[in-house]
């Protein structure tokens, strides 16, 4: 507006419950792609897929989950095509949850989708890496070694053939080439950085009440550096989320002393892709909260002690979330002379499909889609991620029967801003007989909450997206209200 699980076995005899299967059982990163001159990459390709068409999704976000899970349900147990998922992460956690996480609001084991059970449960397969490169010709993605903790090898680098492909990794942080936010700052991206921050934020209370010396200037502070959609949602969780933790037994910590969450936007109005009315009420609610808000703003370095403007004034901070920017992977660049924009953007047609290969298609945010009557693409947003999944179903499906693809055109419903539990603001465009109108309260803070059961309803079905909402109410009644580890 933010990624296996126990034995097969284990997987077949049990609910489908993300709890089961934890992330940090299975950390893993990508590792060196290229150990040798040719990768020592091996072509993997099941046995009992061979003679179908292959259809590889590359990326397990909302976008590419939902298009695989839904592939994987109408043509992969029908035996009409080969689904493969490709991504580089265990578990798949809904972006816009993760201010939560971050705010320590939210227990992201409660809502991660473990990607080798979702295979498994709705006729795709799933393969654990990170792409690295495309080979037109032959029609193959290439996927980096993984690597545990100990540096051992999981995965192998190997290749992955297709007849369809379909690109859908996602943006990553834009941090705009400013110094010390690699070094100093936590971006939003991934569920492990968002948990990264909590921690963090949990440590830094801990520190303050059993130190020595007395709270010093800025070591309680939150400088959160981008008042989009993530930001200002995060500044509004976090206030109440700090008072809250050091309600629990930290009482040398005085919050209105000792905390403050400070937002800060280069553009002279907050959440700036947004109607001006929300932009409006937004502001009004963060005023009313005490978070401390600085539009007009520019960042030009990050130190381990606070932020620079580029007005000269110092913001002390010892805490700071950069969620300033997106833009595509640097990958995407260098996949053999496919077209991209200024952010790494694949450039595609009305279609789906990139501009220089029917065969290699781009969904999500690391898409440029043109819009008919307008001068900027299809905006990275959740909405536009889901009709993008919904919509390549058809057009793979088309494709199939060697019927003509249709263009895809993007319907914009609005913007939910959901301020914690202090209010949601918005503006349902299009969502009544055309016409947009303002919304906030109780109808808002229901309608954004719609959009994850939105999203898991296209992972799970109806029954068990109301099934799953019912026992996370449930389970809220019997534990703290803020994630204390």
């Amino acid at each position: 507006m933010t990624e296996i699980g126990s034995a097969e076995a284990d997987i077949r005899g049990k609910p489908r419950t993300s709890a089961l299967l934890r992330q940090e059982q299975f950390d893993a990163t990508p590792a060196n792609p290229n150990p040798d001159p040719d990768g020592g990459r091996r072509l993997d390709e099941p046995l009992p897929d061979r003679g179908l068409h292959r259809i590889v999704v590359v990326g397990g976000g909302a976008a590419g989950l939902e298009l695989a899970t839904r592939l994987g349900e109408r043509l992969g147990r029908r035996r009409q095509a080969s689904v493969m998922l490709v991504e580089s992460a265990r578990t798949h956690l809904w972006k816009p949850l993760l201010h939560e996480v971050a705010a320590g609001s939210m227990d992201p084991s409660e809502y991660e989708v473990n990607y080798l059970a979702q295979a498994h449960w709705h006729g795709f397969r799933y393969r654990f890496g990170a792409m690295i490169g495309v080979d037109r010709l032959p029609k193959e993605v290439h996927i980096a070694a993984t690597v545990d903790d100990e540096g051992r090898q999981i995965t192998p680098p190997r290749s992955v053939g297709y007849d369809t492909l379909v690109i859908a990794i996602g943006s990553v942080t834009n941090d705009f080439g400013t110094p010390g936010v690699a070094e100093h700052a936590v971006p939003l991206e991934t569920p492990a950085q968002a948990a990264r921050f909590n921690r963090r934020l949990i440590n830094a209370c801990i520190r303050a009440q059993t130190q020595e010396g007395p709270i010093r200037p800025g070591q309680l502070h939150v400088a959160i550096v981008g008042a989009g959609a993530t930001g200002a949602e995060l500044a509004a969780d976090l206030h109440r989320t700090s008072r809250e933790l050091v309600g629990y037994g930290l009482d040398r910590i005085d919050p209105q002393r000792d905390i403050r969450i400070v937002l800060i936007e280069a553009a002279e109005r907050i959440l700036p892709a947004l109607p001006e009315r929300i932009s409006e009420a937004a502001r009004r609610l963060l005023d009313r909260m005490g978070v401390e808000v600085h539009t007009g703003a520019k960042v030009t370095e990050v130190t381990a002690d606070g932020l620079r403007l580029a007005d000269g004034s110092v913001i002390p901070s010892e805490l700071v979330v950069w969620a300033a920017g997106v833009k595509a992977s640097e990958v995407l660049r260098h996949i053999d002379g496919l077209e991209v924009n200024r952010i790494n953007q694949l450039m595609v047609e009305p279609t789906l499909q990139t501009t220089r290969d029917p065969d290699i298609f781009a969904i999500g945010d690391c898409a440029a889609c043109p819009r008919p009557g307008e001068s900027t693409p299809v905006p990275p947003r959740a909405q536009a991620a889901h009709q993008e999944a919904a919509h390549m179903v058809r057009q793979i499906e088309r494709r199939l029967r060697g019927e003509p693809l249709l263009p895809y055109i993007y319907r914009d419903f609005g913007s939910l801003i959901s301020l914690g539990q202090h209010n949601t603001v918005g503006d349902l465009t299009g969502f009544l007989f055309g016409r947009g109108f303002f919304v906030e309260g109780l109808f808002a803070g229901f309608m954004y909450r719609s959009l994850r059961l939105l999203h898991e309803r296209a992972l799970h079905g109806t029954p068990r997206a109301l099934f799953d909402l019912l026992v996370r109410a449930l389970s809220r009644r019997t534990g703290p209200e803020v994630k204390l580890h």
